[in-house]
């Protein structure tokens, strides 16, 4: 395990059921920032990636395919500590040609609620709502919808930021080119 999973599991763990959800900031196509909250869904089994759902309908796949870095920023109310995770994103669309992506486009599809795969069974995002198209029946459970994307972050580099104590405390983890992580504690 990498040396910020550790304390990303418990801070996972310590705090409520709003951990789940996560900033995640990107640049759009006019190179202005765009930031928006999305649901961890995960860890990319076998891999530190961190997995999220996103529907190729909206502007995110334009956007990733223009610039894929991207920095995720979690904040954990009960424990008071942040963590920002940047990386490298990929976007695992219906004709994305790895088979092992691929599966996990598949078993991700069937773990989400079927609340959340409704949203995908709704009218295109972001186009002019005439309130048609919500009526729709849930899609199958079996077999993503075309536009159903797993989104996958690698981080490059954590700063995790611990506010409770005096002074406060802070680690920053970065990935080398041989795939190790070198850790080292910085200034607040």
């Amino acid at each position: 395990m990498t040396p910020w999973r550790s304390p990303l599991a418990r801070a996972l763990h310590k705090n409520p059921q709003p951990s789940r959800y996560v900033q995640l900031a990107t640049v759009r196509l006019d190179n202005r920032p765009a930031n928006r909250t999305v649901v961890f869904r995960g860890f990319l089994e076998n891999t530190d990636q961190l997995k999220f759902i996103v529907d190729a309908r909206s502007q995110k796949p334009e956007q990733i395919a223009h610039q894929p870095w991207a920095e995720a920023c979690w904040y954990f109310i009960d424990t008071r500590e942040q963590f920002r995770i940047g990386g490298y994103l990929t976007l695992v669309g219906e004709d994305h040609p790895d088979a092992t992506l691929q599966q996990a486009r598949h078993n991700t599809w069937r773990e989400i609620s079927d609340a959340a795969r409704l949203l995908f069974a709704y009218p295109h995002p972001g186009k002019p709502r005439d309130n048609t198209g919500f009526d729709v029946p849930p899609p199958d459970a079996t077999q993503p919808l075309a536009h159903f994307c797993l989104l996958l972050l690698e981080p490059f580099e954590v700063d995790h930021l611990k506010l409770r104590g005096e002074p406060q405390n802070r680690y920053l983890y970065t990935r080398k080119s041989d795939r190790t992580w070198s850790t080292q504690e910085i200034n607040p």
